[in-house]
C-alpha cells in the first residue's frame, strides 16, 4: 500500500508518505496565492517518491473552501426560493451573541439581494405539492441569472425535504446555464429553513472555487487517485467534493484529530484531548473513547447543519500576531503573519509573533528549525522586541514571556470550551500535542489545566498529514422524520433508516469498498414535545430509555411522563480502508544512548534556566529526560518544565508526566 498524507495550513503545507515500509515527512512553506503551487512543491521535494503517482494514494486536506468562504472569495451566487422567502439567509434567527452591543455588525449574506429569486410554488408541510412551477418562469429566470453571469445557483423551497420535486424541476433547468447547482433535499433534507437555506447557500458559494482547485490538483499531479478530506473526520472522492465542497470546510483540523485518536489508542489510552498548534490557529478536540460529532457549525456568522468533528478553533498559532489594543494592553491573535511576510524571524515580517517571542526566549533552537533548512534571524528579532518593549514601558524579556502567557490563556479557553464547560473532568484525559508549535506550549498548559501527562507523537509538527492516510471513508446521510414515538416506535424508524442505508452503501461500494469493509451506524436527534433543541443518541431498541437518560446527563433532570419525539434520523456509512502500520522500536536496555547535544539559556517563570538540548531523532525507546529540557526533531520542538519527566514509548512518542 503507497498512500501520500497532504495537510494545506496558513504557513506550512505538510506531507507524509508511507511506501508500505517506512514513513517519510516533508514540510514546506504555503503559497497562500496557490495552495496548489506548495502541493506541487512538497511531492517534488520527497526525493525517495520514487514511485509512479498513478499508483499512489493521496489523501488531501484542504483549507480552500475554508478561505473561500472566510475571505469572501466564492462564486457569485444566485438563490432560488419561494416566493416572500427571499430574505431567509438575512433575518437568520431571534439569537443575537452580543445582546448589548450597541456598535455590532453582522455578517452581510453570502447571496446578495439582488440575486435572491422568488418563485411561485408551494409544498405543503406533509410534502403534497399545491403550486408547481411554471415552465414560462424557469425560462425567464434562466435568461435574467444568463445575463448577470451566475456561476452557481442554490435551490431551496420551504418542505422540499418532504417532497422536493420543485426543486428538479429547477435543478434540470438551472443546470442548462453550465453552472453548479446546489438543492437543499440533497444538501441538507432536514427541517428548519434558515439552516437548510444556508448551509446550501454556502455549498453553491464554495464549490466552483473547490471544483477549479481539484482540477488543477489532478492536472498538475497527472492523476485522479486522490481523495479529500471531510469535516467529519472521513474521506471523499474528488467527484463528491466538487458536489458537497461544504463538507469539506475544515477537513484539515479533523485530519488532526483523527492523527491524535490513533497514537492514543496505540499507546492504550482512551480519553484524550487533541492540542493541535499550528501557525495560525489552535484546534482543540476532546476524544472520549471515540470522535465526538457534531452536528453544525457556524463559520464567519453563517450556519452550516453538517457533521463535523467537534473541534473549537481560536486564532492562537505560531504566527499569531502581538499588538497593544487601544486601552494598553498585550493581546495575540487572531490575525496571523501566515506564511508571507511569516514572523519577524523569517526575514520579511515587521510584525511581531509567538514564533518570535519563543525564539527570543532560548525556546527554539535557530540551527535546527526546519531541520536547519531555514535560517531564523535572531538579531532582527531582538530589534523588533525593544521597539514593541518600548511602547509598553516593559523590559523586552518581561515582553516576549507575557505574549507566550497571553497566547496560552487563550488556549487554555479554547480546550476549557470543549472539556469543563462540557461536563467532562479535564483531569482525567491526557494532551496529545502536535503541530508545529504545539510542543513548545503543551506543558504550560497541561499544567494549568491540572492535566498530570502530554503524548507528543513522533512527527508530531505533520500529525494533520498522517491522520489523513489513517482516514476512512464516511458519507453521512440525514433525514427529518418529525415522529412521536412510543414504546413500538423503534419498527416504524427501521423502516424509514432503510432508503437511507441503501443509498449509502451502493455510494460507498461505488469509491471503490468492498461490501464486507462497510460499517453502518444509525442515530436519531430526539428531544421532548415542545422543546426547540435536540440530543443526539445511537439508534438501539432501547433508544427511548437512552434518551431519558442523556437528557438527564446533559440538562440535569428527566422526564419520562413527556411524550418524546424523534426529529431527525442519521445515518453513518463508514468504508474501512487500509492503514499505514506504525511499527514498534525495540527497547534499548540501556540509556546511555540519550545524549545532550548541547545546553543553552532558557528564560522561563522569570529568570533564565541552563536547559539541556536533546535530539529526537538520536533519543532511544526507553530513555528517560528529566525537565527542564529542549527536545527538537525536524518540524517541531518540546519544552519540557522543569516539574516534568518524559519517558519514550516503543512507539517512539513522548511521554511526558509530572513526577
Amino acid at each position: 500500500m503507497i498512500v501520500l498524507g497532504v495537510d494545506i495550513g496558513g504557513t506550512f503545507t505538510d506531507f507524509v508518505f508511507y511506501d508500505g515500509k517506512e514513513l517519510k515527512i516533508n514540510k514546506v512553506i504555503s503559497t497562500p496565492h496557490n495552495p496548489a503551487e506548495a502541493v506541487f512543491n512538497g511531492i517534488n521535494g520527497i526525493k525517495s517518491l520514487k514511485v509512479s503517482k498513478e499508483h499512489t494514494s493521496i489523501v488531501h486536506g484542504s483549507t480552500v473552501a475554508t478561505n473561500a468562504l472566510l475571505e469572501r472569495k466564492g462564486a457569485k451566487t444566485a438563490l432560488i426560493t419561494t416566493k416572500g422567502y427571499e430574505d431567509v439567509i438575512e433575518i437568520g434567527r431571534q439569537t443575537r451573541n452580543t445582546l448589548y452591543d450597541l456598535f455590532v455588525c453582522r455578517e452581510s449574506p453570502l447571496v446578495p439581494e439582488e440575486l435572491r429569486w422568488g418563485v411561485l410554488e408551494r409544498v405543503t408541510a406533509m410534502g403534497k405539492v399545491l403550486d408547481r412551477i411554471k415552465k414560462s418562469d424557469l425560462r425567464k429566470m434562466r435568461t435574467i441569472l444568463r445575463k448577470k453571469r451566475v456561476e452557481a445557483a442554490a435551490i431551496c423551497f420551504l418542505f422540499s425535504y418532504k417532497n422536493p420535486a420543485n426543486e428538479e424541476a429547477v435543478m434540470k433547468e438551472m443546470k442548462q446555464l453550465g453552472i453548479h447547482v446546489s438543492a437543499s433535499h440533497k444538501i441538507l433534507p432536514e427541517y428548519r429553513e434558515y439552516e437548510r437555506f444556508s448551509t446550501t447557500v454556502v455549498n453553491a458559494y464554495v464549490s466552483p472555487v473547490m471544483s477549479k482547485y481539484i482540477t488543477s490538483l489532478e492536472e498538475g499531479l497527472g492523476t485522479n487517485n486522490i481523495r479529500i478530506m471531510q469535516s467529519n473526520g472521513g474521506s471523499i472522492s474528488l467527484r463528491s467534493a466538487k458536489e458537497r465542497s461544504v463538507n469539506c470546510i475544515l477537513s484539515g483540523p479533523a485530519g488532526g484529530v483523527i492523527g491524535a485518536s490513533r497514537i492514543a489508542k496505540l499507546a492504550g489510552i482512551k480519553k484524550i484531548v487533541s492540542f493541535d498548534m499550528g501557525g495560525t490557529s489552535t484546534d482543540a478536540s476532546l476524544c472520549d473513547g471515540d470522535l465526538r460529532l457534531a452536528t453544525h457549525t457556524i463559520i464567519s456568522g453563517m450556519p452550516i447543519k453538517i457533521p463535523v468533528v467537534d473541534i473549537n478553533t481560536v486564532g492562537a498559532g505560531g504566527g499569531s500576531i502581538a499588538y497593544i489594543d487601544p486601552g494598553g494592553a498585550l493581546r495575540v491573535g487572531p490575525l496571523s503573519a501566515g506564511a508571507d511576510p511569516g514572523p519577524v524571524c523569517y526575514g520579511k515580517g515587521k510584525e511581531l509573533t509567538v514564533t518570535d517571542a519563543n525564539l527570543f526566549l532560548g525556546r527554539i533552537i535557530a540551527e535546527h528549525f526546519l531541520g536547519g533548512r531555514m535560517k531564523l534571524k535572531i538579531d532582527r528579532v531582538s530589534k523588533y522586541m525593544e521597539l514593541f518593549a518600548k511602547k509598553l514601558k516593559m523590559n523586552p524579556v518581561k515582553v516576549a514571556e507575557g505574549i507566550i502567557d497571553v497566547a496560552n490563556a487563550n488556549m487554555e479557553r479554547a480546550i476549557k470550551v470543549i472539556s469543563i464547560e462540557k461536563g467532562f473532568d479535564i483531569r482525567d484525559f491526557t494532551l496529545v500535542s502536535f503541530g508545529g508549535a504545539g510542543g513548545l506550549h503543551a506543558c504550560e498548559l497541561a499544567s494549568c489545566l491540572s492535566m498530570r501527562r502530554v503524548i507528543v507523537p513522533k512527527n508530531a509538527g505533520v500529525l494533520s498529514a498522517l491522520g489523513m492516510t489513517v482516514a476512512n471513508i464516511a458519507k453521512d446521510y440525514s433525514r427529518s422524520v418529525l415522529l412521536r414515538v412510543k414504546k413500538n416506535g423503534y419498527e416504524k424508524l427501521i423502516d424509514l433508516f432503510k432508503p437511507l442505508i441503501s443509498q449509502g452503501v451502493k455510494e460507498i461500494i461505488g469509491e471503490g469498498i468492498r461490501r464486507n469493509r462497510v460499517e453502518i451506524e444509525n442515530c436519531v436527534d430526539m428531544r421532548y414535545v415542545g422543546q426547540s433543541h435536540e440530543l443526539t443518541l445511537q439508534f438501539k431498541k432501547s433508544f427511548i430509555e437512552d434518551f431519558h437518560n442523556l437528557h438527564k446527563k446533559t440538562f440535569g433532570y428527566a422526564n419520562r411522563d413527556y411524550e418524546v419525539e424523534v426529529v431527525n434520523i442519521r445515518v453513518r456509512v463508514t468504508g474501512k480502508t487500509k492503514k499505514p502500520s506504525l511499527r514498534k522500536k525495540p527497547k534499548v536496555p540501556s540509556m546511555k544512548n540519550q545524549k545532550i547535544v548541547k545546553k543553552v539559556k532558557c528564560f522561563f517563570r522569570g529568570r533564565w534556566l541552563k536547559v539541556d538540548v536533546y535530539d529526537r531523532n538520536r533519543v532511544q525507546t526507553s530513555s528517560r529526560i528529566k525537565g527542564h529540557a529542549l527536545i527538537f526533531e525536524d518540524y517541531s520542538t518540546i519544552f519540557v518544565l522543569p516539574e516534568y519527566v518524559c519517558n519514550i514509548d516503543e512507539y517512539e512518542n513522548l511521554i511526558i508526566e509530572k513526577r
